[in-house]
C-alpha cells in the first residue's frame, strides 16, 4: 500500500522542526574542529577557487554555500555534476578545492565525478552523513552529520534536515573562513555594492555634503535664518573667523529661542547655537549614522575629520535616498 501523508499538518510541522533541531544539536557536540582548521588553513593557503558541487537538493544547498563564500572573501563557483562530466571539468583547475555535498555519498554523477577531480590533482572536502560513502572515502576532509530522528519528512523521503545540516556546516566554514583569513566589514563592502546591505556599508564620507551653511558668531537670528533656508539641510554651523567651529543651530534651536526670548530679533548666533552638538568621525558606516540619528532623534550630525575639524553634514534624507535606513 502506498505511504499517505499523516492529516494532522501540525504533527508533521513539529516532527520537521524536532528532526532539524535534533540534528542541529548533534552537529553542536559532535562536530570535528581540528578538521575544520586543517581545512581553513588549505583554503586561506591555496592560490586556487572553492568549488561547490552536488546533485538535487545538495546541489542547490551547495550553490548557497558557495555564494556566501564567494561574498564573504573566498572564490567560489558551483560546479553541476552531470555538466563536470560532459565538457565543464574544463572549469576546474589544479589548484582548486572541491567540496561536495551528498547525503549519502554515493550519488552516481558524484561518485564518477570524484576520480576526474583526484586525476586533475585537485583535493575533495565532502559535507556528507556517511563518512565510508565512496565520497567520503575520497575526501582529504570530511564533515559530517547525524539525523537522529531522521529527515522529519512525513514519508520520510524528501531531504528536509540532511539540507538543512548542510546548510549550517556551510555557514560554519564560511564564518571559520572569515575569521581566520581576518575578512573585515570594508572588504565585505567591496563585494555588496548593492542593495541594503551595499547601503547599509556606505561610508558617511561618501554621502555627507562637504559644501554645508555657516554663520558667524555674531549674526543675528534672521541672518541664521536666511543661510538655514538657502542649505536646505535644516541647520547652519556656526564658525568664528579663525575658521574654528563653535556650534550649530537647527531649527530646534531657533524655535526654542522664540519661545524663551521676549524680543528674539536681537538674539545672535551664539546665544542660540548648540555648543556641543552630536558628530561622528567621516569612516563611519551609514548604518552606524542611522542609528546615532535614531536613538537621539535628531535629523542631521556634523562630520569631522581626523583633526576633528567639521568635513562635512550628514541628513536623514541622505540615508533615506540610499536606502540606508
Amino acid at each position: 500500500m502506498a505511504s499517505t501523508l499523516n492529516s494532522n499538518s501540525t504533527k508533521a510541522a513539529k516532527n520537521v522542526l524536532e528532526a532539524a533541531r535534533l540534528a542541529i544539536e548533534s552537529l553542536e557536540n559532535k562536530w570535528d574542529e581540528s578538521v575544520v582548521n586543517a581545512w581553513t588553513k588549505h583554503i586561506i593557503q591555496s592560490k586556487g577557487r572553492l568549488v561547490l558541487s552536488g546533485m538535487g537538493k545538495s546541489g542547490l544547498i551547495a550553490q548557497k554555500i558557495s555564494a556566501t563564500m564567494a561574498s564573504t572573501g573566498c572564490p567560489s563557483f558551483y560546479l553541476h555534476p552531470a555538466d563536470a562530466l560532459h565538457g565543464d571539468l574544463g572549469m576546474v583547475m589544479a589548484d582548486d578545492t572541491a567540496l561536495i555535498l551528498s547525503n549519502s555519498g554515493e550519488s552516481k554523477e558524484i561518485v564518477k565525478l570524484i576520480p576526474n577531480l583526484t586525476r586533475l590533482g585537485v583535493h575533495i572536502g565532502a559535507i556528507t552523513a556517511r563518512p565510508n560513502s565512496n565520497l567520503g572515502k575520497a575526501a582529504d576532509w570530511c564533515f559530517t552529520y547525524k539525523m537522529p530522528k531522521g529527515e522529519g519528512c512525513p514519508l520520510n523521503f524528501a531531504p528536509m534536515a540532511s539540507t538543512t545540516l548542510q546548510l549550517v556546516w556551510g555557514d560554519l566554514l564560511a564564518a571559520y573562513h572569515m575569521l581566520e583569513s581576518s575578512f573585515t566589514l570594508e572588504r565585505f563592502t567591496q563585494f555588496h555594492p548593492g542593495g541594503s546591505i551595499g547601503a547599509n556599508l556606505l561610508k558617511i564620507k561618501d554621502l555627507m555634503h562637504t559644501e554645508f551653511p555657516r554663520v558667524a558668531p555674531n549674526s543675528t537670528l534672521v541672518d541664521a535664518l536666511i543661510v538655514m533656508t538657502q542649505g536646505k539641510l535644516g541647520m547652519t554651523t556656526v564658525i568664528d573667523d579663525n575658521n574654528n567651529f563653535l556650534g550649530v543651530i537647527s531649527d530646534g534651536d531657533v524655535r526654542r529661542a522664540l519661545q524663551k526670548s521676549k524680543n528674539p530679533l536681537i538674539l545672535t548666533a551664539s546665544d542660540i547655537m548648540t555648543v556641543n552638538p552630536i558628530c561622528i568621525q567621516s569612516t563611519t558606516f551609514a548604518i552606524e549614522a542611522a542609528k546615532k540619528m535614531e536613538s537621539n532623534k535628531i535629523t542631521f550630525i556634523i562630520v569631522k575629520n581626523n583633526n576633528e575639524k567639521p568635513c562635512g553634514i550628514i541628513h536623514i534624507h541622505d540615508l533615506f535616498s540610499t536606502k540606508a535606513i
